[in-house]
Order: C-alpha cells, then structure tokens, then sequence
C-alpha cells in the first residue's frame, strides 16, 4: 500500500512538470504569433502579395584622398546612372532596345549587360549607362511604365582633379572583373569599381567603406510606393597623403621639358614624400569614365610607357651619382683619405684593358672634393680595385640601393647591385677585376630607381640614418613618419667629406653642375650628377667623335642628378632621371634646380604632421599646417 502511494505521487510530480513545460511552449508560441499576425502583420502581409518588397543593397562612398594641405586628390561627384534588374523582365535584350530607342545607349554597353547577366544572380541590378543628362534622366522617368525592370540610380563617380599630375601616385578605379570578385556582396553591386593601381589599390579596403540596405514597397509595375527600413552605408576612410599637391603639379610639369623624365622630392630627416612624379603621365579619369580600345591601344604602343611609374619603377644604371658610395667604401676601408691623389689622364689602364674618363684629356691631379666635384672616373676606378667590390657593394645596400623600400605603392621596382656572390649564383661564374672597375662609377649591372636614389642621398645628407620614405606614415601597424630611424654606423667625418664635394659639384666654378647654383643664399643646394650609358661605344665612335646627342633618342645616355639643400641644413633631398637625356649636368641638374628651389619656396616641412591613429583601418590623418606655405594654393583642377 505504501509503495502504491510512493509511486502515485512520482507519477503525479512527473506530469505536472511535463504539464508545465507543454503550457510554457504553448505560451512562447501563442506571443510568436501574436506578434507576427498583430505587430508584423501588415508587413508580412505586403511581403506574401506578390513579393512586393524590394530589398536594395546600397553602395558606400569611397573615402577620399587628399595631400598634406586637405587639397583633395580624389573625390566623388555626383552620378545619374540607369539600372536594371533582369529577373524583372521577360526578355532582357528586347528590353534593352527599348531602352535604346529612348536614349542613346552604346552597343557595347548592350554587350557588357547581356554578359554580366549571364555571370551574376538574376535579382542584382546591372548597370546600363551612366553619366546620364537630365535631359536622359527624365526621358527614362517619363516612359518607366513601359521599361520593367528599369530604374534610375543617384551614384558617385570617381574623379581626379589634378588628373595627371597624381596618377602614378593616387592610381585610379575600375569596375570589378570576374577575377576580382570574392564573397563581399558590396563587389556585385551596379558599377562599383576598386583600386587597381597606386594608393587606390594599397588601401582599397579602407577607401571602400561598408555597403548598406533599403527596404522599399513597390507596386505591380515596379515603381517605388515607399522606404520601410533603411540601414545607411558607411563611407570609406579619408586618407591624407604626405604630398604636396602643387609642388606635384609643379614637377610633372618641369618633368614634361623632356620625351621621358621621372623625380622624387623627400625629406632627408622624417621621409616623407612631398612630390614623386614620372612623365609622360595620363589622365585616370579616363579609365573611371570609360577608356576607348583605341586610346589604349595608343597608350601601349607610347615607347615612353605613360602607365609606368618611373620613380619606382623605372630601373637605370646610377652612373656619377654612385660615386659617393665607393668614395664611403674607400674611406671606410682606409684605401683613401680626403688628401687622396690620383693623376687623371683620361684613362686608366689596368693590365691589358684601358678604361676611359669621360674628359678625354682626364683631369690632372685631383682628390676626393675634385673627383667628385669634377666627376673624375680615373679616380674611382683606381680606387676600387683596392676596395673591391663587395666592399662597395655592401655600401650601396645600406644606403637603400638594389632591394625594395617596403614603399606604400606596390609597383616598386627592386633595381640590383652586383657583386661577386650575385654573380656566382646568377652564372656561376667568377667576377673580374674590370668588372668592379665599371661597377665603381655605376655602370655595368647595377641598377637603382629614382626613389632608391632619394633614400641613399636622404641618408648621406641626415647624419647616416636609415630613413625610408612614406606617403601616408605607415609601415604595416607603425607610424614612420618621425625622426627615430636607426643610425648606420657611417663615419660622420666620412659623411662631411662626401656632402663637401657634393657641395662643390654644385658651387665651385669646376663643378659640372655649377650652371645649376640656386642664386638665393639660403637656398643653396649640393649634389652629384651622373649619366649612364645605354650602350657602349664604341672605339670607331670614339675616333670618329661620334657625340651621344646625335645617335637615336634610345640610344642617348641617361642623365641622373641628385641633390639636397639648403646646403648649411640640409632638409631636402632630391632625385631627378631623364631618360637618354644624354648629359646630367645638361639636362638633369637645371630640373633638380627648379625643383629644390620651388620646394624651399613653399618649404613644405612647416606642415607638421600629427599622426591620429584610427584604430578600426590604421590610416594616417593630418592636421591643418599651422600657415601653408608661401604662394600655396588651395584647390585642385
């Protein structure tokens, strides 16, 4: 009887907890439909009649781009465009010749349409023109009733106004190719374009912003009856460039004296970037609007490569400007001293081979200040085979020669510096004495680009530091932008040594860039030039007199330059190539002039960057400059 109760009484527990449970689901699900037939019920009811809600995805404003002044550089304008969603018409082409008949449409643009179809979600809409006049705009509006699945879209357009005064630098955007599409929706939105080259491309995802979305109830003929959820997009980031946008626009212009010229200017202390330029250039509007296959096919077939960024990307033998590096090599090794002399008769000789000054009747005696102020081959070459080459070329990569930079443009260009091991492991063979000979003025198989150029004299100029050069101060998650860069180990009194000749390459009235000088006192710049052979002449050249400047434009030298100033604090340090320019001191060292004085005209370094780091994309922003500097302007064009 008593076991009888016991379970009576497990049961009775048992079942009013089961009870329990059953009743509370029973509540949960009674709330669920109360809410969705009494407070969503209109909405759902919308959404079951004839699926009448259209869900929009909405595209961000790309970030813009600006120099260190807040001048922009790339920026978003507005942008009429016709859309249309292909799983809302029978026939997609049929509706296109509609289209057609009411607006001028390319047949091109007709193509593209019916293609992207083919690749993307029926539901996504697709962009048929843009730049639409209003005139456009309300031809379509009026006949939108007999356009199913049309519709007009308000976009940006990308736009740059210095076009192609930043175009190496800035880079440009293009609509997403098929390669390009990764399982971000934003990539399949109508007309969205990325980065595809400069800081376009190296900070696309931040510039991209985050995509939105629109909730809008239409009628059975498509047309937007009302906005019934909205989450707005997040606009890009703003990123602000070291540059100065009118010293930039002043040296594309200064390079454009010349067939194919290329120039950076950077501060030798912080590393900042105030003009980078190569010419010729392009207009990047052209590719965001619309490039013909004929403009193209014009710009590919241009032997001077306008798409190239020759200041990083362009390879030249350093010629005279690397003198310096196997004068510190020398002087580091005990091989010279500035009482050093060499006698010059135009050439040298080292066993069977003879090896040419550039003045045919050499130099005379000189030391280190005259070879490098008169730029004398007979002393570099008798200095090197003390040295030899490793040691010259263990120099040359300290000071930035022959390896990446880790530049914020991902075009940068290696270049190389030769050496023993280089040429083991390239040939397997072993290196020759002549071979160091040639190296030691910067020919043979060395090879430096116009930013690597900047960076060794940057180095030579700030005490020896290893300073690196940046657009927008960052290298990875660290700003760089500062005054903390590590010290080489170079002798300063070496350093004093070297920037004294170069002083004297430039304002002693031997130098062979004294036609150069900066006049003003205080402007006054030192440097080196240099000119690389693109071809070795000849001893029938020789004999003949054959001048370079009368052999075919791809046959000329190269003319090098670079420089810094103001002499008494150097602040500034510039690199200029001309390609098959065929003298430094012609057609270099007056570019490097005119830009090192405009730089101190404007003396950009009074901008005192102030980095706020942005923690969600990490991206440099710059203060307003306390004053501009002199004759800036402000504004874009």
């Amino acid at each position: 009887m008593l076991q009888n109760d016991l379970s009576e009484k497990i049961f009775s527990r048992r079942a009013f907890f089961i009870g329990g449970l059953q009743l509370l689901g029973l509540s949960i699900l009674g709330v669920r439909l109360a809410w969705l037939q009494i407070a969503q019920g209109s909405r759902y009811k919308t959404l079951s009649d004839k699926n009448r809600i259209n869900i929009k995805m909405l595209a961000p404003s790309r970030g813009d781009i600006v120099d260190r002044f807040g001048v922009p550089l790339a920026i978003n304008t507005q942008n009429y465009r016709v859309l249309i969603v292909p799983e809302q018409v029978d026939d997609l082409h049929g509706a296109l010749r509609v289209l057609q008949k009411i607006i001028h449409v390319e047949e091109y643009d007709i193509k593209q349409v019916i293609k992207d179809a083919a690749r993307t979600a029926k539901f996504i809409p697709l962009k048929i023109k843009d730049d639409l006049t209003w005139e456009e705009v309300a031809k379509i509006e009026v006949n939108l009733p007999d356009l199913p699945g049309l519709s007009i879209d308000v976009g940006d357009v990308r736009t740059y106004p210095y076009r192609g005064a930043t175009a190496h630098i800035v880079g440009y955007v293009r609509s997403v190719s098929q390669k390009d599409l990764t399982d971000d929706p934003i990539l399949r939105l109508p007309g969205f374009k990325i980065g595809k080259t400069g800081i376009e491309k190296t900070y696309d995802l931040d510039l991209r912003g985050k995509v939105g979305a629109l909730e809008v109830e239409v009628n059975v003929i498509g047309r937007e009856v009302r906005e019934l959820k909205r989450k707005d997009a997040l606009a890009g980031s703003r990123i602000t460039l070291s540059i100065d946008g009118e010293l930039q626009r002043f040296t594309q212009k200064i390079l454009s004296q010349h067939k194919s010229a290329s120039a950076v200017i950077m501060d030798a202390h912080s590393g900042a970037i105030y003009a980078m330029a190569s010419h010729p250039s392009f207009d990047p509007n052209m590719f965001v609007r619309g490039l013909s296959q004929e403009k193209w096919q014009t710009m590919m077939d241009d032997p001077a490569l306008p798409q190239t960024n020759k200041a990083i990307a362009g390879q030249y033998p350093p010629g005279s400007t690397f003198k310096m590096i196997t004068a510190l090599a020398g002087l580091k090794a005990g091989i010279i001293n500035k009482h050093t002399t060499v006698f010059c008769s135009g050439y040298y000789e080292y066993g069977n081979d003879k090896f040419h000054c550039w003045k045919k009747h050499g130099h005379g005696k000189v030391n280190l200040y005259d070879a490098l102020a008169q730029s004398c081959d007979t002393y570099f070459y008798k200095m090197s085979t003390d040295v030899g080459i490793n040691a010259i070329a263990d120099m040359a990569r300290k000071f930035g020669l022959g390896a990446k930079l880790n530049f914020e443009l991902t075009d940068e260009k290696a270049g190389l510096i030769t050496d023993k091991k280089w040429k083991r492991t390239r040939f397997g063979k072993s290196w020759y004495h002549g071979e160091t000979i040639v190296s030691s003025i910067g020919q043979g198989g060395m090879r430096t680009t116009p930013l690597q150029l900047a960076v060794m004299t940057a180095r030579m100029v700030n005490g020896g530091r290893a300073v690196k050069p940046w657009l927008t101060g960052y290298s990875g998650d660290n700003f760089i932008g500062k005054d903390n860069w590590n010290d080489m180990g170079i002798s300063p009194e070496h350093l004093k040594m070297v920037m004294h000749g170069m002083d004297m390459v430039v304002n002693n009235e031997k130098g062979t860039a004294h036609a150069s000088a900066i006049e003003e006192a205080a402007w006054k710049m030192g440097g080196k030039t240099g000119t690389a052979q693109v071809q070795r002449i000849t001893k029938e050249q020789r004999r003949l007199g054959v001048k370079n400047a009368d052999l075919p434009w791809a046959q000329r030298h190269h003319a090098l330059f670079v420089g810094y100033a103001p002499i008494d604090n150097p602040r500034y340090v510039c690199s200029v190539v001309v390609e098959h320019g065929v003298g430094g001191s012609s057609a270099a060292a007056p570019l490097a002039k005119e830009l090192l004085r405009q730089t101190q005209l404007r003396d950009p370094a009074i901008t005192q960057m102030q980095p706020e780091f942005i923690k969600d994309v990490g991206i440099l922003q710059v203060w307003p400059p306390k004053k501009p500097g002199v004759n800036t302007v402000i504004g874009g064009g």
